[in-house]
């Protein structure tokens, strides 16, 4: 489970920004919170804000850092073009535009019984990494021990097998982790951490060209085994019991190294007869390809114990069926592997204390230089000094300020006639 995520120096965030997804000392909800080793952690992180407050840069930090790690093991080729891959620093003042960028995560492995925390990060500037760092701590422990440390100045890989280090050193170039080529030369700790933002998934429904690709990415199974379908018709069955089921078609490749398409319709049911009616899937509502796209990361993340990261999840969607679905993660009977959703949202309809905890609330706030910060209500505090309390209501109260992260309007002048 993701405990928490610190970066810096990522568009526009400038300094540092931190997602704690450990449970703070609060009555609400108790049941939800999963306890792993010493940590108490909470299963969802609802980010709200103005529009380009920040949001969708805290989705894109983690996502950035989760690719860094899947795929920096390519990054160090020869002819390769490093600045495609360096991440965008805060563009607004001359220091940070050439200053790295960091990112970091405290997390615990699904399935390990020995329950240990882990701390992973690491730093990238114009050339390449210039730190990074593994440290883990075991459930009786107070302290972190270090697995490996690399500065410009420093490698050690004490934490490592002694048959390893010879091999990383060798062949460790300067834009490449030591977690991604490590886990290439199978060493076992550099894989465990690979694999862990590997099991991740991202759905980014404000990106036009990424929606269009998740309506069309099929549940894993789907084109084949009669029992998937079932399970994805049972899960539609929860927001839409009009579907009945699904005609798959395979359609002949044209080439080799093709890609598989299939012709999917849906079969819906005629109101005067028993028969069914075929519908293409890709004619059905925004909202019902919004959750058929969703289905495969909902499946493999609750299977996995892994983190879902949504961008804009409210995006085509009514409120009933959002609350819903960040239920399943909310419900320990269904999310019996402690899998996490984070997502970035407008839909001030699930700003209610009867959902979500305080420190389960977190707002994206940009001042007049530009600058993000991420803070939980959990952490607010009003003009007195006073907490936000669990009986107030939240929708309300941030609709008319008092968190912040609103945005400031002002009329559209330009549509006065003169």
């Amino acid at each position: 489970m993701l405990i928490q995520f610190n970066f810096n120096n990522f568009k526009s965030f400038r300094d540092e920004a931190i997602l704690d997804l450990s449970a703070t000392k609060i009555t609400e909800f108790v049941d939800r919170v999963a306890t792993i080793g010493n940590e108490k952690i909470l299963p969802v992180a609802a980010i709200y804000g103005a529009n380009a407050s920040g949001k969708s840069n805290v989705y894109a930090a983690f996502e950035y850092m989760s690719e860094y790690v899947v795929n920096s093991f390519r990054y160090g080729d020869e002819g390769e073009n490093y600045s495609e891959y360096r991440p965008t620093p805060f563009l607004f003042d001359t220091k940070s535009e050439s200053a790295e960028s960091s990112f970091e995560v405290y997390f615990t492995v699904p399935g390990d019984k020995t329950e240990k925390t882990y701390n992973y990060g690491f730093c990238v500037g114009c050339e390449g990494v210039t730190e990074e760092w593994l440290n883990y701590k075991a459930k009786s422990a107070r302290k972190y021990s270090n697995v490996f440390y690399r500065s410009k100045e420093e490698l050690d890989l004490s934490g490592l097998p002694k048959s390893s280090r010879m091999n990383i050193e060798v062949a460790l170039e300067k834009q490449v982790l030591i977690v991604s080529l490590g886990a290439k030369l199978k060493i076992a700790k550099c894989k465990m951490v690979r694999d862990w933002f590997y099991a991740n998934e991202f759905a980014d429904f404000g990106d036009a060209v990424t929606n269009f690709f998740l309506s069309r990415r099929l549940p894993t199974g789907f084109a084949e085994d009669k029992k998937v379908q079932k399970e994805v018709i049972d899960y539609f069955s929860s927001f839409d019991e009009h579907i009945q089921d699904f005609v798959v078609e395979k359609i002949p490749s044209e080439g080799e190294g093709k890609d598989q398409v299939y012709k999917i319709n849906a079969l819906h049911k005629k109101i005067d007869s028993n028969e069914l009616a075929q519908i293409p899937l890709g004619e059905e509502s925004a909202g019902t390809l919004k959750m058929f796209a969703l289905y495969p990361e909902l499946q493999e993340v609750l299977k996995k114990g892994s983190v879902l990261v949504i961008d804009e999840l409210n995006a085509r969607l009514h409120p009933l069926l959002v609350r819903n679905f960040v239920l399943t993660f909310l419900n320990p009977k269904i999310n019996i592997n402690h899998a996490q959703l984070i997502f970035t949202t407008h839909d001030t309809w699930q700003l209610s204390n009867q959902l979500l905890r305080r420190d389960e609330i977190w707002f994206t706030e940009k001042d007049s230089n530009g600058l993000s910060t991420l803070y939980s209500l959990a952490d607010f505090q009003n003009d007195e000094g006073m907490k936000i309390r669990k009986d107030e209501s939240y929708e309300k109260n941030y609709l008319i300020g008092k968190y912040g992260a609103i945005p400031a309007l002002k009329s559209i002048e330009i549509l006065k006639e003169d």
